[in-house]
């Protein structure tokens, strides 16, 4: 046998990508601290904290507007799975955390969806997870946004569906006032 051939096999680890965002970034560098486009090791018994305190978080955001521990990120397998996940935990006595549609206050957790949106204040991050075998370390690949994540959507027209499928009229002007009608009718 050849050296290469009694070689561990190399494992692959989960990797967290998440791409920030905040509309301010270019004229206050808030960023500044975070280490872009390279991967970093996290021991699987570590949690990942995001904040301003550079003392308790590994991962620095430099503005008076964020708390000291913004949110946590805890890394765990699933009970009798292999899977991996992480668990997201808004750390943060005075601001919410949206992750999608949900919405954290202080010490709420839930589990990290494999692709989602995390915002809080003006910040948004897009994380997406990346599946691996390793068990004692994960990575985080970190990335910087140049344009909004949450981009503007257009609303659908708030034009009520009618219960029997009809659908008014297009041509109908919208500066009428609505009409009551009994339900029976």
């Amino acid at each position: 046998m050849t050296s290469f051939e009694e070689n561990e096999t190399e494992e692959t680890a989960t990797c967290l990508h998440m791409t920030f965002y905040h509309p301010y970034q270019e004229d206050k560098m808030m960023f500044r601290c975070l280490n872009f486009c390279k991967r970093e090791q996290v021991r699987a018994d570590e949690m990942a904290k995001f904040g301003r305190d550079s003392n308790a978080c590994h991962y620095n955001l430099v503005d008076t507007r964020v708390s000291r521990v913004q949110f946590s990120l805890q890394f765990y397998r699933k009970l009798n799975s292999s899977e991996f996940c992480f668990e997201i935990k808004n750390m943060s006595k005075k601001t919410k955390l949206t992750v999608d549609q949900t919405e954290l206050g202080y010490l709420n957790k839930i589990d990290l969806p494999w692709k989602c949106i995390i915002c809080f204040g003006d910040y948004q991050i897009l994380a997406e997870i990346q599946e691996g075998e390793a068990t004692d370390y994960f990575e985080t690949h970190l990335h910087l946004a140049k344009t909004p994540i949450l981009q503007e959507r257009c609303l659908p027209s708030l034009q009520p569906i009618p219960e029997k499928g009809i659908f008014p009229s297009l041509s109908l002007s919208q500066d009428k006032s609505p009409i009551e009608i009994d339900e029976n009718e």
